[in-house]
Order: C-alpha cells, then sequence, then structure tokens
C-alpha cells in the first residue's frame, strides 16, 4: 500500500473517530491508563507523550505524577475534549493536534511514549512504530495497550469488519495485540521488557445497556449503522449483544464485561 492511499485511510478513520463521542467509551479505559503508567513508571519531570491520546486517557494520568506531558491525536473535536477534561481538573497538559504516523516533533524528544487503544489504529503500522522509536530517546520507554485478535476485543472487531470490512490491504490493529506483531514493528531498536495479557472489566447497567453505549457513542458502530439497511443495522446489533454476553460475567443482570488487552512495555536503545 502507498502512501496516497494510507493518506486516504487516514482521512477517512479520523471522519469515522469524530463520530460520536468516543470519551463515553474512554472512561472504561481510565484503568488501562493507570495500570500502563503504573508499569511504565514515569517520574516527576519527565517528558511524556500520549499518542493517539482521544481525551486524555493515558496523558491526564502521567501528568498527577507531575510529568511534562503532552497529548497528540488527529481527531481535533477529541483534543478539544482531552483540554476540557484537563482544565476541569486544573492539570496541564499540551494537547495538540497532529498525526501519529507525521509527529510534529523534533528527534529524541520524549523519555516516555505511552498509547491506549491507541496508536494501534494508524494504518500505517509501520511508519507509526518508526515515529514513536524516533520521538523517544535512547534509554526511553515505549508503554502500549492495546487490543488482542482473541477474546472480547478480538470478537467485537471481527463482527464490525463483517459488516463493514477495511479497504484492501489495511493492516489489523489488532497485529499489535501479538507477540511476533509487536517484535516484527520495533524491531531490533527496542529491548521487550514486559510482553503481557492483562484483563480490564467494563461495566454497563445491562448487556442491551453496552450495545446502545457503543451505538450512540463509538464511531466505528455509528459508521457501520449508518451504511447498513434497518434488517442489517438489526444483525449487526443483535451480533454485538452476543459478544457481550459472552464475555458478561455478572450474575445479578448487569454487564460486567472481561476485556483482554495486551501490556507492552519496552525500552529504545
Amino acid at each position: 500500500m502507498n502512501k496516497q492511499q494510507f493518506t486516504g485511510i487516514t482521512e477517512q478513520q479520523r471522519k469515522t473517530w469524530s463520530s460520536g463521542d468516543f470519551n463515553q467509551i474512554a472512561r472504561q479505559n481510565w484503568v488501562i491508563g493507570e495500570a500502563l503508567c503504573a508499569a511504565a513508571d514515569p517520574r516527576p519531570g519527565q517528558r511524556v507523550l500520549d499518542v493517539a491520546c482521544g481525551s486524555g486517557t493515558a496523558a491526564l494520568v502521567a501528568e498527577r505524577r507531575y510529568c511534562d506531558v503532552t497529548g497528540l491525536d488527529y481527531v481535533p473535536e477529541l483534543i478539544e475534549r482531552a483540554q476540557r477534561r484537563a482544565e476541569a481538573n486544573g492539570q496541564k497538559v499540551d494537547f495538540i493536534v497532529g498525526d501519529a504516523q507525521e509527529m510534529p516533533f523534533p528527534d529524541n524528544s520524549f523519555d516516555l511514549i505511552l498509547s491506549v487503544y491507541g496508536v494501534q489504529f494508524a494504518p500505517d503500522q509501520q511508519k507509526a512504530a518508526g515515529e514513536m522509536l524516533r520521538v523517544c530517546r535512547p534509554g526511553g520507554t515505549i508503554a502500549l495497550a492495546g487490543p488482542v485478535p482473541y477474546g472480547w476485543s478480538g470478537d467485537f472487531f471481527a463482527t464490525h469488519a463483517k459488516y463493514n470490512p477495511p479497504p484492501p490491504g489495511t493492516p489489523s490493529p489488532l497485529r499489535w495485540g501479538t507477540e511476533e506483531g509487536v517484535k516484527e514493528l520495533l524491531g531490533e531498536k527496542c529491548s521487550i521488557i514486559d510482553l503481557s495479557e492483562q484483563i480490564a472489566v467494563q461495566y454497563y447497567h445491562s448487556t442491551d445497556h453496552a450495545v446502545e453505549v457503543f451505538r450512540r457513542w463509538f464511531g466505528p458502530t455509528i459508521r457501520t449503522c449508518e451504511k447498513l439497511s434497518e434488517k442489517e443495522q438489526k444483525n449487526v446489533l443483535n451480533e454485538l449483544k452476543t459478544v457481550f454476553e459472552h464475555y458478561n460475567y455478572s450474575d445479578d443482570g448487569t454487564a460486567l464485561v472481561e476485556n483482554k488487552y495486551l501490556h507492552i512495555i519496552a525500552r529504545v536503545k
């Protein structure tokens, strides 16, 4: 796939993630941001970048450690939401609009690169990986948390792809959720410190509520439904409900959905 094709896919993605309100989804990922920051263990004064930061999940966690934090995302609406969150909390984070595949930073700008369900969705994966390696100083850390190709994440994204296939040749974000994929993307420029499966729990009133949350607020679900007939919309929403039911371990009518994800800590050489 050439640069022009990646550019077109990136623009499509930007429009998709602008749909709805991703912060309503990201609020479930706060615990992932906490766990990732705890593992990476940034210290006060260190320079931290949250790549594809969305509404600021990992950035706001890192700032609580008095780090010098920058958040980067290519969706202006998400950057605006992140800024409002920071202001409401009295936190100082430099949130800017920019693409993970072409970061507007000099080489060796950061001590720590974070991303929670973010950089994994960049279509030019090798370019995004190369950019993280470029802007992280030697001896610095890249810490990522993202979906795996099995469990809730794998089934959830497979259901969307069934009804709304990605453009031919587009690499799956789930590649980042495998040991082989991580090693291919980060290559010999990193030493893998930790590569482990973690579990986060998502809480909803019910599985119907879970589907409603994603149908109303999650860009990929919104865009998928927009392309479908009324009958097909019902089918995809029913299939998503089945996915939530399969990974729901609650027995009281609520939904406690087990989400497995891959936790990556790498040291830049």
